[in-house]
């Protein structure tokens, strides 16, 4: 919701928000938190969290693929998405 509305930087705020409060994240709520920051154009936060997802051994689906190569797009570095 708080990204259709182009508050992404309230999304990402809400998903960190989720680990302070102790609530399970997963492959649905990085995979949002991976979009907002393609939204916002911070690509560099987007791969981190795609990132660690492999490090918290959650798995990425095609949503959390297509979030990362965007963020890469949205940004300039599409070199990255490749």
């Amino acid at each position: 919701a708080c990204m259709k509305g182009g508050e992404w930087v309230l999304a990402l705020e809400l998903f960190c928000m989720m680990a302070e409060c102790k609530v399970q994240t997963d492959t649905i709520t990085y995979s949002a938190a991976v979009s907002a920051c393609g939204e916002g154009g911070d690509w560099l936060q987007a791969l981190g969290l795609f990132q660690e997802m492999a490090d918290v051994r959650l798995p990425r689906n095609t949503v959390t693929y297509n979030a990362a190569v965007g963020a890469c797009a949205v940004g300039g570095s599409w070199e990255l998405a490749l």
